[in-house]
């Protein structure tokens, strides 16, 4: 079973779509990778998706990825008198740690943390930025502000800081429960939230090792700021534009989520872009055309995967969701001028063997016109380096490892097969050329460019080319 399409459908399991029947029809319409959020939902329910998403990649014989994606720090206000209040304008609004529920003066903020990043001038954001304070003085357990956008609050609602590195771990007790739950279920990837700085990943590494991959979720403006240095630190990123566009001003998240996918293309890490892309169809079956353009637009910039949040885990329309999605992306890279585009936009190689080889790849691509490129990975990193290229023709990844082959399914044109460890190139060559034929990239008389490194099984060695022909 194979896509015809590089670019990759990432959708969010929740109360819709959580039973093995829902989980098949989005499989079938063009999923390639299943988020589990694990804001929501116990750890028993996600185990359940678990099983069936394995069982439905047995069945099919096509590896499919699965996403971890742990909740992050949430700082939220306490409970206010009555449940609500309101913030007029203009007006004086104390936060601290006292425990006493709150009212249109006052509120518990139980978070000293914040308190001990603030400084006079700091703008917070409540609500999802719906009301605005300044802070005018502030000590080790309480901030006096003044209100700059008012509004109704009510219980636990979020507070943003969006203009300040605050000293927190992006890894709170439940994430760690929950890391440790989603690693011993075998997932791919995991999605880490709350990430201002590269040590965060660092951390986050010392947990996960080599058992899964590390996507970071772009949502502080602070990260930002490090945005090379995390590119480099992790596996994947997520422009998560939700968070970005309460943080910062709206108008500067597309050129951001721009500005990350380049990032993220220079050094040919997997980027998914997220929230929002499809929205209405929440409660509608069909999109508007304003997000039929914004899920276009992202393609068009070259990401690896799309993805789908509460479209399909709790919207009404979960199957439509998925199938305009993968429509989107169909038409998308049918259109000549995305070619073009992503020609363009495409890169230097890097100064190194593997890079050179892919480089070499893509050219060799672009004058033979084979049916597919073939690459040879143990780990992964071949075809990440191929997939960097943005090659013209499908890229065919063949490993003997199946936690890579399920990591390559969020990755932009990879078709991932497991297959058996080779002894030699020529053994290599014919294993190439068979796949390709019986999964249906290429027939006989057809070239393949084969992408590998020697010797086998060793990780970051691509170093090998060759052009192979599908014997008759």
């Amino acid at each position: 079973m194979r896509r015809t399409r590089s670019a990759k459908i990432v959708a969010t399991l929740g109360p819709a779509t959580s039973d093995e029947q829902a989980i098949r029809a989005l499989f079938g319409r063009g999923v390639d990778v299943f988020r589990l959020n694990l804001s929501h939902g116990t750890q028993h329910d996600h185990a359940r998706r678990i099983e069936t998403i394995r069982r439905l990649e047995k069945e099919h014989g096509r590896p499919i990825g699965i996403l971890l994606d742990l909740q992050g720090p949430k700082l939220r206000l306490g409970s206010f008198e009555g449940g609500r209040a309101h913030l007029d304008a203009g007006t004086r609004f104390r936060l601290d740690m006292e425990e006493a529920a709150g009212n249109a003066r006052r509120a518990p903020l139980p978070h000293p943390e914040i308190f001990a990043a603030l400084q006079d001038g700091t703008e917070l954001l409540l609500d999802d930025g719906k009301l605005r304070l300044r802070v005018d003085s502030h000590g080790n357990d309480f901030a006096e502000t003044t209100v700059l956008v008012g509004g109704p609050v009510s219980d636990r609602k979020g507070v943003n800081v969006p203009s300040v590195l605050l000293p927190i771990s992006p890894l709170t007790p439940k994430d760690r429960e929950d890391l440790a739950f989603g690693l011993s279920m075998g997932v791919d990837w995991v999605a880490l939230s709350f990430v201002q700085r590269p040590e965060d990943i660092e951390e986050a590494r010392t947990i996960v090792g080599a058992r899964a991959w590390i996507m970071a979720k772009l949502e502080k403006p602070a990260a930002i700021e490090h945005l090379d240095a995390i590119v480099s630190l992790c596996d994947g990123i997520m422009v998560a534009r939700g968070d970005l566009g309460v943080e910062l001003p709206p108008e500067q998240v597309p050129e951001l989520q721009r500005l990350i996918v380049r990032a993220c293309r220079r050094r040919g890490k997997p980027v998914v872009v997220a929230t929002q892309m499809l929205e209405s169809m929440i409660a509608s079956p069909v999109p508007t055309r304003a997000e039929v353009s914004d899920v276009a637009t992202a393609v068009y910039d070259g990401v690896d995967a799309v993805m789908l949040s509460a479209e399909s885990a709790s919207g009404r329309y979960p199957l439509e969701a998925v199938a305009m999605m993968d429509r989107i992306v169909e038409r998308v890279e049918a259109d000549p001028s995305y070619r073009a585009g992503i020609d363009a936009t495409h890169d230097a190689a890097l100064s190194t063997t593997a890079d050179a080889v892919c480089a070499s790849m893509r050219q060799v691509a672009s004058l033979l016109a084979p049916a597919a490129t073939v690459t040879y990975t143990s780990s992964g990193f071949t075809s990440l380096r191929a997939a960097r290229e943005r090659p013209a023709v499908p890229i065919l990844s063949l490993t003997p490892d199946l936690a890579a082959a399920r990591r390559m399914a969020m990755v932009w044109g990879v078709h991932a097969v497991l297959v058996d460890d080779v002894r030699d190139v020529a053994e290599m060559i014919e294993c190439a050329c068979r796949t390709a034929r019986a999964e249906g990239f290429a027939k006989e008389g057809d070239d393949v460019v084969v992408v590998a490194g020697l010797p086998f099984g060793q990780s970051g060695t691509t170093n090998l080319l060759h052009v192979a022909r599908i014997p008759r």
